[in-house]
């Protein structure tokens, strides 16, 4: 009777009750690359830094070296979860069922810096597109950290079929290396290994709001340096990058981009007078690069621009604190400031959204609550150096925020 009662109650709205179970199945999409928001990766207060390196083996397989840095003092492995998969492209939905969790007992190697995750995939016949992806969740505050890289997809010539290490046996994970400092290269019958040379250096972009092309070099110099043996440690002195291949007849190979010893932070006052050109007049600037004492022309300039030493100390710090995070972050062949990235970066600071696809990149500034956003979109260009070089696609509407942002750079008003 009870039961029954029940039924005859709900009978009438039963429909509409219908209805609502039905919403979410129509409203609740699963996330997926596109969809998710990475500006984790690009914080100065991440906790972490993940890495995929793929190796390139025979018969579509790839070997994924997964180095984790431990950006945080003190970290312990059960306060984070560690997952990894391979997604058919970057609207796949993300879920459990296509992500496969990594134990400590998947650990290969840790050290004081890195775990260190290494998996063997192999991806189907007639895939044209393979991203593979490795995740991290801290589990004291839900912090989720994406890192993907294509393995198969049309922006990719092919991965190198070795791999690079520090001394401590670890996967190479930077985008440079240390003047003269050894690393070790290996690979799977891989004897001889041949080094390209390009002394090259660039010149800073041009603002957002520049349409004009920038200009092209017409031509590139590049040295043969010789070939040498793999499995044994090996410097460069050279300051520029390199490009190692195994096969010189294919397009596959490993960039290394070399650096002086203090990378990624200001080397001397000629290199600080070069970088303060993001938020210099054209005048400033050439006087900077015209002084003979730079300085005394820099103690001047910052001087000018605060009227008091404890605001000018706070914009130095903090000026040269991005330059910093933004050549850990985007160095390529190029120095990360004076990538395209690198200069959005630095400039505006990092990005409260950053969205990614296939071919391109998306930052947004502007909290949630925001009225209005500036957005800034990068395009992937296909590159035989690396998988990761983007141009931003410059506009005339950037102008007004850009300036905006220079001018709480010169007031000393930035803080991140």
């Amino acid at each position: 009777m009870i039961g029954q009662k029940i039924s005859n109650k709900i009978k009438p709205i039963s429909g509409f009750v219908l209805f609502l179970f039905c919403i979410p199945l129509f409203t609740f999409a699963q996330q997926n690359l596109e969809t998710i928001n990475q500006a984790l990766r690009y914080s100065r207060y991440s906790r972490l830094s993940l890495k995929i390196i793929p190796i390139e083996e025979p018969n579509r397989t790839f070997l994924l070296q997964m180095p984790v840095e431990k950006i945080e003092d003190e970290i312990e492995f059960d306060s984070y979860t560690f997952s990894y998969g391979v997604l058919s492209g970057f609207q796949e939905p993300i879920t459990d069922q296509n992500l496969i969790k990594l134990t400590e007992e998947d650990i290969i190697r840790e050290t004081e810096y890195h775990y260190y995750f290494e998996k063997r995939v192999t991806v189907p016949e007639g895939q044209q597109t393979a991203i593979a992806l490795l995740k991290a969740v801290d589990t004291r505050q839900g912090d989720e950290y994406y890192y993907q890289m294509d393995l198969i997809s049309p922006f990719i010539f092919g991965h190198s079929n070795f791999g690079l290490y520090y001394e401590d046996r670890v996967p190479f994970d930077q985008t440079f290396l240390i003047q003269n400092e050894p690393v070790e290269f290996k690979g799977r019958g891989v004897v001889n290994l041949h080094t390209f040379f390009y002394p090259a250096t660039f010149d800073v972009p041009m603002p957002p709001m520049e349409i004009r092309p920038a200009p092209v070099p017409r031509e590139v110099k590049v040295e043969y340096q010789g070939s040498f043996l793999a499995n044994m440690p090996k410097t460069f002195s050279g300051i520029g990058y390199y490009f190692i291949q195994s096969d010189t007849n294919s397009t596959q190979g490993a960039l290394l981009k070399t650096v002086h010893n203090v990378f990624p932070r200001v080397k001397d006052y000629e290199e600080m007078v070069d970088m303060v050109t993001y938020i210099s007049t054209r005048r400033e600037h050439e006087l900077l690069k015209e002084a003979e004492d730079k300085k005394i022309a820099l103690d001047q300039y910052w001087y000018t621009l605060t009227k008091d030493t404890v605001s000018a100390k706070k914009l130095i710090k903090e000026y040269f604190k991005q330059i910093e995070f933004a050549n850990i972050l985007f160095t390529d062949f190029k120095e990360g400031w004076k990538t395209d990235r690198g200069m959005v970066y630095v400039v505006m600071g990092p990005p409260n959204e950053v969205y990614f696809r296939l071919d391109g990149e998306t930052w947004s500034y502007g909290t949630p609550e925001s009225i209005s956003k500036i957005t800034f979109t990068f395009a992937r260009v296909k590159n035989i150096l690396t998988p990761s070089f983007y141009t931003l696609n410059r506009s005339r509407a950037l102008q007004p925020e850009w300036f905006k942002s220079i001018t709480l750079w010169r007031n000393a008003q930035m803080d991140f």
